[in-house]
């Protein structure tokens, strides 16, 4: 059996969700939403819908246009198994086909395509991502269209050929991030997945072995195969290892630096005027992902770890407000971004071990240092959000919905929303 069929029969058939995995799926799929109410009049999201202003609105562009969205302010979730941010591909995919379904049925087609992320993920392995391939839009366009083609009730066979018709989809760089683009990349996987899974209706189809076979995904993706086990009676991956929404409206690769800051200025009083030099370690495909030490607008700043460190020493907390031209502008002038460098570690010791810390080091103009590290950032399956701080979260998203407090509340109870129709408030 092939890893496409064998994830396929998986996906036809999945053992029962529990009631925390479905729970789960459902914080997801609230963030997910509120990141893409965030994002719907950014730049990228604009110059999506301008391309197609007269087209007929169709279920493809309706995945392209809110997809983009969830993903255009870098404040959707991290998702380490598929190496993407799993939720901003697959939620827009999943409502593009979600006319006549109801809250459970959402759920249901979110875990499966999940799952699916996962295993593509895992099977190839993370040298697909750090070789420049932005998981978000390979991995998390041909596990979308598992729970694309799940949702639409096609069988085993036919959630097969979805998914071999993905991988011939499936594309995005990581050199575009920090550019108008990387949004985009989100916007093209959920298209793609979504046509991937109607494809597979009319009966065309691909080799069921093109991730493991000659000229295939892994071979050409820079991947490593190993076959990756899918759930049985243990726990889903949603359980297992969790999708980690994000505190901070930036690029993930900084946020275990961020809270350090946040873990030192917990603990006592952080003084500017005070700081010499700041210096970050961190992993190589973070380091690689954050290009810009000098960033000159708003979606470069997302990608500089030495605006966001700045910011956060400054102000304590990031908020979506914090990320627009006006100030970027404002910190044109700052000089303590010159003196915050950053360094990865070295390939011999990622070979070594996948569990390395980020380590913020700060110097302090007295002499005196202060060093703190973090395996991983809040929001991690092992540090999960509160209740108030999802919360929170969606309403600094949906800071102009003013129906956001009531339309919360019902995604809360999306398992027992027979109607999804009050979702459209959220959508581009």
């Amino acid at each position: 059996m092939t890893l496409i069929e064998k994830l396929a029969q998986w996906c036809f058939t999945p053992p029962a969700f529990s009631p925390h995995a479905r729970q789960l799926a459902c914080d997801a799929i609230a963030d997910t939403l509120g990141c893409m109410v965030a994002g719907r009049n950014d730049f990228s999201t604009r110059a999506v819908l301008q391309t197609w202003p007269e087209h007929p609105r169709t279920r493809s562009l309706d995945a392209l246009f809110n997809a983009t969205a969830a993903h255009a302010i870098d404040y959707d979730d991290n998702f380490a198994p598929g190496m993407s941010h799993a939720s901003a591909v697959l939620v827009p995919a999943l409502l593009a086909v979600a006319q006549q379904c109801d809250g459970a049925q959402l759920i249901r087609a979110y875990l499966i395509g999940l799952q699916a992320q996962a295993f593509v993920g895992e099977s190839i392995g993370y040298q697909h991502y750090t070789a420049g391939w932005h998981g978000t839009s390979t991995v998390g366009c041909i596990g979308s269209a598992a729970g694309v083609a799940a949702l639409l009730g096609m069988d085993a066979a036919g959630i097969a050929r979805a998914l071999s018709i993905a991988v011939s989809l499936a594309s995005g760089v990581k050199g575009q991030f920090g550019t108008p683009l990387k949004p985009f990349h989100a916007g093209i996987a959920a298209r793609s997945a979504v046509d991937a899974a109607l494809l597979a209706q009319t009966g065309m189809q691909g080799r069921a072995d093109i991730i493991e076979c000659a000229q295939g995904f892994a071979e050409l993706y820079a991947g490593k195969l190993s076959v990756s086990a899918l759930p049985g009676e243990n726990e889903h991956v949603i359980e297992r290892i969790g999708v980690m929404p994000k505190k901070h409206p930036c690029c993930g690769s900084t946020h275990r630096i961020l809270d350090a800051i946040a873990d030192l200025q917990q603990r006592q009083t952080l003084s500017l005027d005070d700081i010499e030099s700041v210096h970050c370690q961190v992993g190589i495909a973070n380091w690689r992902n954050l290009a810009y030490a000098q960033p000159q607008d708003e979606m470069q700043a997302r990608f500089s770890m030495q605006y966001c460190v700045a910011m956060m020493l400054e102000k304590g907390a990031l908020s979506v407000t914090d990320f627009t031209a006006q100030s970027v502008r404002a910190q044109t002038d700052n000089a303590l971004m010159a003196n915050i460098s950053m360094s990865p570690w070295t390939a011999e010791q990622e070979a070594e071990s996948r569990d390395l810390p980020h380590i913020l080091t700060l110097r302090f103009k007295d002499g005196r240092e202060m060093v703190h590290s973090r395996r991983h950032a809040r929001g991690a399956h092992d540090e999960p959000f509160s209740a108030a701080e999802r919360e929170a979260k969606f309403h600094d998203c949906c800071t102009d919905l003013p129906n956001a407090g009531n339309i919360y509340q019902q995604l809360m109870q999306l398992e027992q929303q027979h109607d999804l129709g009050f979702m459209r408030e959220l959508m581009v």
